[in-house]
């Protein structure tokens, strides 16, 4: 396989996440509240997700019981909490700043696994720490001094949707050399719609749903940008170091920025810019040095 269609691959993956905002707005617009959409999101998802693996990895299904507490773990901890917050922000706020505060996730990530798995807390780990603070200081309007446009409110959300979201990695590690990935997260988003259709009363909005437009824009939600992304990104990971896949996964939050601003509507100020790439730039510091010590290692 050619590198250019791996890269390619990996791409499209990541700007297929980057499109959710076009799919999203519909639905608010009908009047469906942010844990409704997480509720579309996952139960689509995971409809398409079993439809595939019964197609043609029907073997792969198969787990231990005492694993499915990690499956359970990561949907309902990680995927309902991260994508709740994410639109939260999204739906009062803007796409540009929701996407940029999910992207402290792999500075979250390395915070969690200084403390979970003891791995080394290096300059680079603290410089990118750094990096994204201040970037998100530039989003949300703390810098320059006096010129705020987003309330603590939704800075606090933005950076919880970051904090579930690298929850994630935590959660699922003890399997990942257990089961393929479409195994976990099949089964991370079964749980994950358990608790919302249990939790949600989106069902008793039953007549939203006559709308042909809810419908294509529930679809499109789960097949483009979320199973079509992650079934693209994955042909990249499978060729591609981790980190390397990480570093191109940073197309997404560019890809919603400009989405946000050419579709959407929405307008950034030259410091909201400037801090959207510093917390980019956080996120590559993050995964290129692993990038490095890997590939040392294999050595």
């Amino acid at each position: 396989m050619s590198s250019r269609y791996i890269y390619g691959a990996t791409i499209i993956g990541a700007a297929c996440w980057g499109l959710i905002g076009l799919f999203i707005a519909p639905l608010y617009e009908v009047g469906f509240t942010p844990w409704d959409v997480v509720t579309i999101r996952v139960v689509c998802t995971f409809v398409l997700l079993i439809g595939i693996m019964f197609v043609f990895y029907r073997e792969q299904l198969k787990a231990q019981w005492k694993d499915h507490f990690f499956f359970a773990s990561a949907g309902i901890i990680s995927i309902v909490f991260f994508n709740y917050f994410y639109f939260e922000v999204f739906s009062e706020s803007s796409l540009s700043v929701a996407v940029t505060l999910l992207y402290t996730g792999p500075v979250f990530v390395t915070l969690l696994s200084r403390l979970f798995f003891k791995e080394r807390l290096t300059f680079r780990k603290i410089m990118a720490l750094g990096m994204a603070v201040l970037g998100c200081a530039f989003v949300v309007g703390f810098f320059p001094v006096g010129q705020q446009e987003v309330s603590l409110y939704i800075v606090g959300f933005g950076l919880l949707s970051g904090f579930f979201y690298a929850l994630y990695s935590i959660l699922t590690k003890p399997v990942t050399k257990k089961y393929s990935v479409m195994t976990i997260t099949t089964y991370v988003f079964f749980y994950a719609s358990v608790f919302m259709v249990l939790s949600s009363n989106t069902t008793q909005k039953w007549h939203l749903f006559l709308s042909a437009e809810v419908l294509i824009s529930a679809f499109l939600l789960a097949s483009i940008s979320t199973v079509a992304g992650y079934i693209f990104y994955t042909i990249g990971l499978k060729h591609l170091e981790a980190s390397r896949a990480s570093i191109l996964a940073t197309v997404e939050p560019l890809v919603a920025v400009v989405t946000g601003m050419i579709l959407l509507g929405e307008v950034l100020t030259l410091w909201q810019i400037v801090g959207i790439l510093f917390v980019l730039y956080a996120a590559v510091l993050v995964v290129e040095r692993k990038s490095k010590t890997v590939y040392v290692n294999n050595e």
